[in-house]
């Protein structure tokens, strides 16, 4: 994994010399396609900079350890840290591992989203209301643009029917799973 890591922090250097580079600025469609790239790899690299950053606390910490075996104050106050560092350094790699997970081709595309009211009448189509501002609210925070395409209302302000799109970064890899009955 860490080999990886550091291939991937090596390509991103020079995607960043690539982007620097006068005759790419020039071909707009060679410059887009490698800022999209270096902007996809920025927080993996960014995190795996971190992880070295804490390894080589790590190493330092023990490092300084060994030699202050005689004052027991310091030495406490060594382990403590030694033991935080660790954690960090474990939660690092999680995150990198999740990272370095091939990504679904669709991820970046936008949503397209129905809700039906099901059984119930008028409490079904006041469920389906809630889904809806739910689903609009959680949009908002990820600051993705919502937009109603069709909706039947209820006389009691639900809908008995309603279509509306997500657009926005990560939509779909946020929203892909959310399928199926949901019941009151």
């Amino acid at each position: 994994m860490l080999e990886k890591l550091a291939g991937l922090e090596e390509y991103y250097q020079q995607l960043e010399e690539k982007l620097s580079d006068p005759e790419i600025i020039k071909r707009q469609d060679s410059w887009r396609k490698l800022s999209k790239e270096h902007a996809d790899l920025t927080e993996t690299v960014t995190l795996y900079r971190q992880y070295k950053k804490v390894a080589g606390e790590i190493k330092d910490t023990k490092e300084m350890l060994k030699s202050e075996k005689n004052d027991p104050e310091m030495e406490s106050f060594l382990k403590e840290e030694l033991a935080l560092l660790e954690t960090k350094a474990s939660k690092l790699k999680e995150e990198l591992k999740l990272l370095l997970l091939p990504k679904d081709p669709n991820d970046e595309k936008d949503v397209i989203m129905e809700i039906r009211a099901g059984a119930g009448g008028d409490e079904a189509g006041l469920f389906a209301a809630d889904l809806f501002r739910m689903y609009t609210r959680f949009a908002e925070r990820q600051n993705w643009k919502t937009e109603i395409i069709d909706s039947h209302p209820t006389d009691l302000g639900g809908f008995k029917e309603i279509i509306f799109s997500v657009q926005g970064k990560g939509a779909f890899s946020r929203l892909k799973f959310e399928r199926g009955v949901h019941r009151v």
